[in-house]
C-alpha cells in the first residue's frame, strides 16, 4: 500500500494521501484496492474519529491512469464492467465510512479525482484548485461517479459540468456545491472541521451520515418512522445518555477528551 497510499493516523485523525505525483495520483487498480483498504480499516478502527483524503506533489487526483484508459479501450464488456465496479466500490467504501471524511484538494481533480471529492462528506479546495468532468470530450460517461455527484452537486450546474466537460476553477467548485470552503489555509479549515468532529459523539456521526445517505431513497411515512426510532435509539443509548448527562452537568463529555 505504501508505495501508491500513504497513511497516517495521529490524535483521532487518518490522514490518507494518493501516493503516485509521477502521474498527478491518477488511479488505477492497485490504488482502489488500496483505498477501499484503507477506509474499510478506517470502519472499523474505534480510535479512528475521521479520515481526511489528500494528493501527493501537483495534483489531488487527475482522474483514470493513461495505461489503464489503454488496456480498458482493447478489454471486453465484462472486463470493463468489472473495471467500472472496482471505481465505484472504492467511491462507495469512502462515502459509507462511519467517520466523517474530508477531501483536501489542490491542483487538478479530474473524472474520477471529482467522484472521490463527492465521496468525501466535506472538501475544501486550495484556490489553485481545477475541477473537470471532461469524459464525454473522449465519447465516455461520468457513470460510475455520477450516483455520488448527485447527491452533492446541485442538477442545473452539474449537467453543465457533464454536457460541457469544462474545467472551472475552486470558486465555481464552490457554487456549484461540489466543495464547501475554498481557502489559502486549506489545512486550517481542515484542523477546524477536525476539532468538531471530535467534540462530537461518534456514534451520533456514524448514525448522522447514515440518515443523510438513506432517508432520502424513503418514501415520507418511512422517513417519519426512521427518525423517530433514530432518536429513540439514541436518547437511550450510552452515548446519548453521557452526551445529555455532560450537558446538564456543565462538562465535556466522555468521547471529547482532555
Amino acid at each position: 500500500m505504501a508505495d501508491v497510499l500513504r497513511v497516517r493516523r495521529e490524535a483521532g485523525r487518518l490522514d490518507v494521501v494518493l501516493n503516485r505525483p509521477q502521474v498527478h495520483n491518477a488511479l488505477n487498480p492497485e490504488l482502489l484496492a488500496a483505498l477501499g483498504n484503507a477506509f474499510g480499516d478506517a470502519a472499523a478502527q474505534p480510535d479512528v474519529r475521521y479520515v481526511v483524503v489528500s494528493g501527493e506533489g501537483p495534483s489531488f487526483c487527475a482522474g483514470a491512469d493513461l495505461e489503464w484508459m489503454r488496456q480498458a479501450a482493447s478489454a471486453s464488456f465484462e472486463e470493463n464492467c468489472e473495471d467500472a465496479a472496482r471505481v465505484f466500490r472504492m467511491l462507495e467504501a469512502v462515502a459509507h465510512c462511519p467517520k466523517p471524511v474530508v477531501a483536501r484538494v489542490h491542483g487538478a481533480a479530474l473524472g474520477g479525482g471529482v467522484g472521490l471529492v463527492a465521496a468525501c462528506d466535506l472538501a475544501v479546495a486550495a484556490p489553485d484548485a481545477t475541477f473537470g468532468l471532461t469524459e464525454v470530450r473522449l465519447g465516455l460517461v461520468p457513470a460510475m461517479i455520477l450516483p455520488f455527484l448527485l447527491r452533492r452537486v446541485n442538477p442545473a450546474g452539474l449537467a453543465w459540468a457533464i454536457l460541457t466537460g469544462s474545467r472551472f476553477p475552486a470558486t465555481r467548485a464552490l457554487e456549484l456545491g461540489l466543495v464547501h470552503a475554498v481557502s489559502d489555509q486549506p489545512d486550517r479549515v481542515v484542523s477546524e472541521w477536525g476539532e468538531a468532529f471530535l467534540a462530537a459523539g461518534p456514534h451520533a456521526l456514524a448514525e448522522a451520515k447514515r440518515l443523510l445517505r438513506t432517508l432520502p431513497q424513503l418514501s415520507w411515512e418511512q422517513a417519519r418512522e426512521e427518525a423517530v426510532r433514530t432518536i429513540a435509539t439514541a436518547r437511550v443509548g450510552p452515548e446519548g445518555q453521557e452526551g445529555m448527562r455532560a450537558f446538564l452537568e456543565r462538562r465535556k463529555p466522555s468521547w471529547s477528551g482532555p
